[in-house]
Formats: structure tokens, sequence, C-alpha cells
């Protein structure tokens, strides 16, 4: 066929894809009736997750996987704001990777709203200001994020979801290399490029700032003045990706956590993350971590926070797979329970298996 047929080919079909992709849109809107007559959350990951499994076991190529994935969460946003425009809360300001990936996750379709602190994102989504907030949680090169522990502590919103972003460190600016003066990051980030840092630049300023979106907006501002932070910050404050992929350790990896009013139902392939405190006595700790390796509970992370009312006494945090309403989950909680001054329920939630 010629190249004119085959292009007229690719139209014809582009059209029928349009129909299809609206009729589906029309039922979407149906749903959000429905769910907005029974209260029901616009957002159910248990269902999301179940969408991208049939589009993957559905596709025989050639199309990869992941181009069909990000098709879909494209059209699974563009649903949500059918059914009613969700609102999202992150650590702004925009162009953070919270930014990035809150975008990739929800996709362009849904309203986001940059807050200054951790804490608001919280207090947002626990007023209703926001229906769903995206915090990170762990970084595994940096380790738990405090800001994030502290608040799950104190909050009453519930994990419904968790993402996985690689990370990625650019250095943004408008000058050549040669003639930058000052960067721009977070404290992090520098410890996170420290080894390129040091065999590039001998004499520029290394300036801490509180985000690297904030960063970004400073360098373009400033002449000699470079930042490092994302692609999306550059595209923001009209910087250029000068160097890139500039991190020391390439499988540099956010988690990030989806909070909510609800937590997920189960999907056969889940995690669960509690909060408890102990007693300050010899093997309190044990005790607990003992009753879940008796019902096969198995855990994925573990961090601890001081309690900020007892002196010597700890909140843990404890991820571990399978749901909450799973039997052996819900025996090894209960008897986990007796060993704790408290033991609550953060969430249930399907597991993330793949980076955005």
């Amino acid at each position: 066929m010629s190249l004119d047929k085959l292009r007229n080919q690719i139209n014809e079909l582009d059209r029928q894809l349009v129909k299809l992709l609206n009729e589906r849109a029309r039922v979407v809107v149906q749903i959000g009736k429905l769910k907005n007559k029974a209260d029901k959350p616009i957002y159910a990951p248990d269902r999301e997750k179940e969408v991208f499994a049939g589009i993957v076991e559905a596709n025989e190529g050639p199309l990869p996987d992941k181009c069909l994935v990000a098709i879909w969460r494209e059209l699974m946003s563009g649903s949500f704001f059918l059914e009613r425009p969700l609102r999202i809360g992150y650590l702004g300001p925009g162009g953070s990777f919270s930014h990035t990936a809150a975008m990739l996750k929800f996709g362009q379709s849904v309203e986001y709203e940059s807050l200054a602190d951790i804490l608001s994102i919280f207090d947002e989504v626990s007023k209703g200001h926001c229906d769903l907030g995206l915090v990170p949680i762990e970084n595994s090169t940096g380790g738990g994020v405090i800001e994030t522990l502290d608040a799950l502590i104190d909050s009453d919103v519930k994990i419904c979801a968790e993402v996985l972003m690689a990370i990625h460190h650019n250095l943004l600016g408008n000058c050549p290399l040669e003639n930058i003066e000052k960067i721009y990051s977070k404290p992090e980030i520098f410890a996170q490029c420290r080894n390129w840092l040091s065999a590039t630049f001998k004499e520029a300023q290394i300036i801490p700032v509180a985000s690297s979106a904030r960063a970004a907006q400073m360098a373009a501002d400033e002449s000699g003045a470079a930042a490092i932070g994302s692609t999306v910050a550059a595209e923001l404050y009209g910087l250029k990706v000068i160097c890139g992929n500039i991190e020391d350790i390439t499988n540099n990896i956010t988690r990030f956590l989806v909070i909510g009013s609800e937590d997920a139902k189960p999907t056969g392939e889940d995690k669960t993350a509690i909060l408890f405190s102990t007693a300050h006595k010899a093997g309190a700790l044990a005790d607990v971590l003992d009753v879940l390796k008796r019902y096969g509970i198995n855990m994925t992370n573990i961090e601890s926070r001081p309690s900020k009312k007892r002196q010597w006494e700890y909140y843990f945090f404890v991820d571990f797979l399978g749901h909450r309403t799973d039997e052996n989950v819900q025996k090894g909680v209960e008897e986990a329970r007796k060993h704790c001054l408290q033991l609550s329920i953060l969430g249930s939630f399907p597991r993330a298996t793949a980076l955005l």
C-alpha cells in the first residue's frame, strides 16, 4: 500500500477510536451519577488496578504494555472529570517531584492544589477540601520522610494507594555550564548528587533552599544561577536542562502514599499499613513482630518515631503484604494489639508493582 493509503487507514481508525472512547465516556457519566447518588468515592484504587490488569492481559502487541497503561491512565483522568472533578493536594510549589508524581498518577484532567507542607496536605484531605493527597513516605537513598510519619500519627485519613517513581536530578539553568556561579536545591538533593557536583564544580556556591521547585524559580530569576530539579520544573519556569540524570545512584526511587477518606477494597495483591506504640520494656517490639511472623504476615517496611506524649515511648509504622480483610491479617493484628499500648490500621491498598 502507498503512504497516502496507509495514512487514510490511520485516519479512519482514529475516527473509530474517538467514537468508541466517547461511548465509553457516556457509560462513565452514568457510573458517576450512581456513585454521587450513593455517596461513593470517585477514585477506586482497586478498580484502577483491575482496569490496568485487564488492558495488559488483552494486549497482543505490537504496542508495549506501558504505552497502553499510560493511555488508559489519561482516560481514567478524563473519567474523573466527567464523574466529578477530583482535587489532589501535593507538596508544592509546582514543579516539585511530588507534583510530577501526582500528575503521572492522576493525569491532566483533575485539579491540583499546591500546598506548603506535608501536614497541610493531611489537613486539607481530613477537612474534605481535597479529595486525595499525595505525600512522600520513603526514598531508597534517603530513607523515611519524617514529616509524613509524624502526620500519620495524629491524622484520621486512610492510605488508599501507593506510587513508586524513579527520581532523576537535572541541572537546570539558562546559562552555559562554565558561567554558573551558584546552584540552588534541597539539601537532600545535594547529598544525592555529591559526587557529580564535586567533580563538575570547584567554585560555584551550593545554596540549600526549601524545595527543588523553589530552586528552579530562583534560578530563573537570577543570572549565573542554576538549580537541581525535575524536567517538569524546567518546563514550568522556563529553564533548560543543562545536564540530565546527575544523581550519584541511578536506581533512586521515592515511594509516595495516596491518602483519602477511605482505603481500598481487596485486589489479591495488596499491602496494609499499621501504626502502633509499645510500652518501654524489653522485648515489647519483638513480641509484636513475633505475632506477625506466626501468622505468616510478611513485612515490607518498618519505621519508628518517638512519642511526643511520653518519654522513651515510640510509634512504629509497619507495612506488610495482605489486606486487612484477609483472615490471617485480621487474627494477627488482633493478637498483636494485645502487646501494644495502641494499634490502628492506617489502610489497605493495592501494592505498586511498577514505576510511574
